[in-house]
């Protein structure tokens, strides 16, 4: 998650609007793959919380120093 990741898209979208967004991602050769990977809520003001491969969850950190691109 903290590395460059070229060609990808997040797109925050309201709740009533994501799974029209989803079909008009998936119309297209590129977007073929798009899933929905989140949801906003009101849980955890602030933070962003990630369900673990074990059924739990965890927060995810705020990236440490600068984020500087990648360099080919």
């Amino acid at each position: 998650m903290y590395v460059a990741n070229e060609g990808k898209l997040v797109a925050f979208v309201p709740p009533d609007h994501a799974d029209t967004v989803l079909e008009a991602m998936r119309a297209h050769p590129l977007g073929k793959e798009s899933v929905r990977i989140g949801t906003c809520v009101e849980d955890h003001p602030g933070m962003v919380v990630a369900a673990t491969g074990l059924g739990g969850t965890r927060v995810v950190d705020m990236p440490l120093g600068e984020q500087l691109p990648r360099i080919c």
